[in-house]
């Protein structure tokens, strides 16, 4: 079931695919603070799910105004990127992730937001993504045939040093090459046809979301603290 859903998806995913894989959903692009705050009085809306979100030249999605989606009984999702930090984050208040992704930041193994961060174009370009994540390098790293153990740990070292936007295949191939690292693996490295961890966890998103029965989150209360008033009228 989709209908009553809203998808903020962005560079992980077409917004035309996610569309035709949630047909009856509600596109839009990535989320930014305040965007949930203002679905909360919608009529029929039901889920709000959260794969791609802003974080650099505006603020993130509040974590306050997922609580009270969730306190409003809307079901709240994420996964692959600012999705997955979230529901990592909001897990234990009923937020529900989705992927490899949202259990690495669940389970600890993955803690810097920057993991999940790529530049990407504006809107009119379609959010297409410039870089490439870091979570996409890792995973990429550990899968790869014919990698030592010492070049996959150094490959990874030499991503984490990389900043967000400077992160590709590319980049990395060449920063070990100049690293020193044994030539062979490298080119076997570059040729290899590269995986996309937050692609296919936002694929398994719309199918969770395809097949999930409704389900009325855990009750909360979220406190109506001073930051919260800026944001919204009090509640009458």
């Amino acid at each position: 079931m989709t209908a009553g859903t809203i998808v903020f998806v962005g560079p992980t995913l077409p917004a035309a695919e996610a569309a035709r894989l949630l047909p009856g959903a509600e596109i839009r692009p990535p989320v930014a603070v305040g965007d949930v705050l203002g679905l909360l009085k919608r009529r029929g809306l039901s889920r709000i799910a959260i794969i791609d979100g802003y974080f650099e030249r505006m603020a993130a999605v509040w974590h306050k105004e997922l609580l009270l989606a969730l306190e409003k009984g809307i079901e709240v999702w994420g996964a692959s990127s600012m999705g997955a930090l979230r529901a990592a984050e909001l897990h234990a208040f009923g937020m529900r992730g989705v992927g490899q992704v949202f259990e690495a930041f669940r389970s600890g193994a993955l803690v810097a937001d920057d993991e999940v961060a790529v530049a990407h174009l504006p809107a009119e370009a379609g959010f297409r993504a410039v870089s490439d994540a870091l979570v996409n390098l890792r995973f990429g790293i550990r899968t790869a045939p014919g990698l030592g153990p010492r070049v996959r740990a150094r490959l990874v070292e030499l991503a984490r040093a990389r900043f967000y936007r400077e992160r590709s295949w590319t980049q990395l191939v060449a920063d070990g090459r100049a690293d020193g690292l044994p030539a062979a693996q490298l080119d076997r490295l570059a040729a290899w046809e590269k995986p996309d961890v937050k692609r296919a966890d936002a694929i398994a998103l719309c199918a969770a979301l395809r097949r999930a029965r409704p389900r009325k989150p855990p009750r909360i209360r979220v406190p109506r603290t001073w930051a919260l008033r800026q944001l919204r009228p009090p509640d009458r």
